[in-house]
């Protein structure tokens, strides 16, 4: 049984650019996509001479014995060809569109030992189909879509490389006929593809053995491992090592969804505070074109529409956790570094022989010059905000200036401002009562 945080993680693979903004089909981006796990028709690779891949293989490590219960999912994106119903004097390219089906192949339950001696095959089939979406809503015209057949196969095999360690295999293959002529790759030969292909693997009585952090005697064993188009990475509880995921996209084992995130935004990396603003700030227009458009894109809009300033607030600036791999010393100079080590930052820190901290008023005198605001900047007195520390433990003074005309604002709405980093040797500390 495939866990509800499991399943958010697959899902968010297998929409991973499905749909970018601005939200429009007829956008150019949302015209030319389907970049990730695309397995082509076997017939249509080996006619454009083996270039567009048609295969998929999954290798990774098993340890226990040959009882372990074994479950296999594959899934991908089954694409359908969108085309209002528009008369043909209207009608143009621009407005045909794609759009994704979900699909899940599943294999019958499996033992591991039963593998190492014969192994399992599981056959893939979808029909066809054509339906017309006679919608009577305003402003919204009836759509026609097509979806083509397709065929292939799951191929499950195990190799026992020692008494309790064993590789798992899983391929899957796009077999689909007919396709040796087809020759756009942008438009009719993803019909017949599989897209954002991935694989959820399940053990019973038995572990995984993750093939970025692994024991050295292992080393070779996970060596021997060849994954073709797909990384495979343990998900799940920290900790847990019974379910793994085949993605086309390279992650670190258990990856997460932030929980501050109201929803998918389909963009890769996303950043879910900049993606709800720019859409609330599409014209009336673009919103009518992302509502009428599809079934995703409908959600998304509507969603971030009812987001509450609460829910807004939650996306910006969130810190996980602090990483520590010592006690943090009450005090510390900036000069102090320690390479290798992470470290919060310190509350205060030394300058010109007087303790900063957050509150605290400080000159500026840039010395970097590294953009305009170095020149603009020069000779302003700011406050310290707080103190930050970078990925080579550099310490940065974070600040905002005193005349700035919106600062008041800030404080009362709790909304981050214009703020400055600058480093220790930059600002000069101010006596209460200077200028």
């Amino acid at each position: 049984m495939i866990s509800e945080h499991i399943k958010a993680i697959a899902d968010a693979v297998l929409y991973e650019g499905y749909l970018l903004y601005p939200y429009r089909h007829d956008a150019l981006k949302n015209r030319l996509r389907w970049t990730i796990g695309v397995v082509y028709p076997r017939p249509y690779s080996e006619a454009q001479g083996n270039i567009e891949p048609w295969h998929m293989r999954t290798e990774c490590l098993i340890q226990g014995s040959p009882s372990i219960r074994l479950a296999v999912l594959a899934r991908f994106l089954h694409l359908l060809a969108c085309t209002p119903d528009t008369p043909q004097s209207e009608a143009s390219e621009q407005e045909s569109w794609q759009e994704g089906m979900e699909r899940e192949v599943l294999a019958p339950e499996m033992v591991l030992g039963n593998l190492l001696v014969q192994p399992q095959t599981v056959e893939i089939s979808f029909k066809g189909m054509q339906q017309t979406d006679a919608s009577t809503s305003p402003g919204r015209t009836a759509v026609t879509r097509v979806q083509q057949p397709l065929q292939g196969r799951l191929y499950i095999s195990a190799t026992r490389l020692e008494s309790q360690l064993f590789k798992l295999r899983v391929e899957i293959e796009n077999t689909t006929p007919g396709t040796e002529q087809v020759s756009n790759r942008h438009d009719a030969i993803l019909l017949h593809t599989f897209v954002s292909t991935h694989t959820i693997l399940q053990v019973e009585h038995g572990s995984f053995i993750s093939l970025l952090e692994y024991p050295d005697e292992l080393s070779q064993a996970v060596q021997g491992c060849q994954n073709v188009r797909t990384w495979p990475v343990l998900v799940g509880e920290q900790g847990a090592r019974d379910t793994m995921l085949s993605a086309p996209i390279i992650l670190y084992d258990y990856p997460q969804i932030a929980p501050e995130s109201p929803g998918t935004f389909f963009d890769g990396t996303e950043i879910d505070e900049l993606l709800t603003l720019r859409i609330l700030t599409l014209s009336d227009e673009e919103k009518e074109a992302m509502r009428h458009g599809s079934e995703q894109a409908r959600q998304l809009l509507e969603r971030v529409e009812t987001l509450a300033p609460e829910q807004l607030m939650t996306l910006h600036g969130t810190i996980r956790e602090w990483q520590t791999s010592k006690p943090q010393p009450a005090r510390k100079t900036y000069e102090q570094t320690f390479p290798g080590e992470d470290y919060p930052p310190p509350r205060a820190i030394r300058i010109a022989n007087r303790e900063v901290s957050a509150g605290d008023r400080v000159r500026l005198h840039p010395k970097l010059r590294a953009d305009a605001f170095d020149l603009l900047l020069n000779g302003k007195v700011a406050r310290v905000e707080g103190i930050q520390q970078d990925f080579e433990n550099r310490l940065f003074l974070v600040v905002t200036l005193d005349d700035d005309p919106g600062r008041e604002q800030w404080d009362e709405r709790v909304l981050p401002g214009h703020r400055f980093f600058f480093a220790p040797e930059e600002v000069e500390p101010l006596v209460e009562g200077t200028l």
